[in-house]
């Protein structure tokens, strides 16, 4: 049994929230600069630039490439071989909480939905907990905003409406969101569980890297589809208009009930922030 002590895990998520926050990573930023020489509409490419532009001057000057800096989402993955000395939440919420003081991130957290107190630090993170083969600790950190988030949903469709079903709620979805969530976007879309489950298998999805190919070919040529579908819809870039609404989809599924089809729709922004880190 590895022995892991809790600071270690503080240490990691308070490097990740740095990271991820001012870095969007070299994938992403070729991805945009791509988009840019194809994008249909004057106004859309001048908005890509500019967003590139902007997480250029994030990544130098070490200044977040949002003044979002988002409710901080964990994964993670937890060998059955470890032994953690200490609490992993609190060591979580500890490392939030010194990256949040040290990159002077907006805090963007209230105690309570109603009364809506700020915590001051940004804490608590939202954490998922899996129980893997090993004796590793491997955490995703994704600060995720307000704005895409807001513009998110789940929806219990029946067997019956299908992929057809599937298609009319994320474009309708897509369309009637505008330029809210601030595309271009990363589409996570998470089909069958339950209600809970597919709203964690669509967030799962956003973290997918975004130049990463489906292995399997049914989902695949159907990921394909809807982002072209979606960059037919003309919202474009921060919602001006154009032909980059979206720069990708990515499905998960899981085994659901034979009377059920859960639907969850998961929007990311142009600030696609995640990273991972193993102990």
């Amino acid at each position: 049994m590895r022995k892991i002590e809790a600071q270690n895990i503080t240490n990691l998520v308070k490097e990740l929230a740095l990271d991820a926050n001012c870095n969007l990573g070299t994938s992403f930023m070729d991805l945009l600069r791509e988009k840019i020489k194809l994008e249909k509409s004057n106004i859309g490419k001048n908005v890509l630039e500019q967003i590139v532009e902007n997480d250029e001057i994030a990544k130098n000057e070490g200044a977040p490439m949002c003044q979002d800096t988002g409710l901080v989402v964990c994964f993670a993955e937890v060998g059955y071989d470890v032994h953690i000395i200490g609490d992993l939440y609190e060591a979580i919420n500890q490392g939030v909480r010194e990256a949040y003081d040290e990159g002077f991130f907006r805090k963007s957290v209230v105690d309570n939905p109603f009364t809506r107190k700020n915590t001051g630090d940004n804490t608590p993170a939202i954490t998922h907990v899996k129980l893997v083969p090993g004796d590793q600790i491997k955490i995703t950190l994704a600060p995720k905003g307000g704005g895409s988030e807001n513009m998110s949903l789940v929806k219990m469709l029946t067997p019956a409406e299908g992929i057809e079903g599937i298609k009319k709620l994320v474009l309708h979805t897509i369309f009637y969101a505008g330029g809210k969530p601030c595309p271009p976007l990363i589409v996570g879309i998470g089909v069958g569980g339950n209600l809970e489950k597919s709203a964690l298998l669509a967030k799962e999805a956003i973290l997918r890297e975004v130049d990463d190919i489906n292995p399997d070919l049914y989902l695949r040529k159907l990921e394909e589809e809807i982002l072209d579908d979606i960059n037919k819809l003309g919202v474009g870039p921060m919602g001006f208009g154009g032909s980059t609404t979206a720069l990708a989809v990515k499905i998960n599924t899981y085994p659901c009930h034979i009377a059920s089809l859960p639907v969850a729709i998961n929007l990311q922004c142009h600030a696609s922030r995640h990273k991972t880190g193993v102990i």
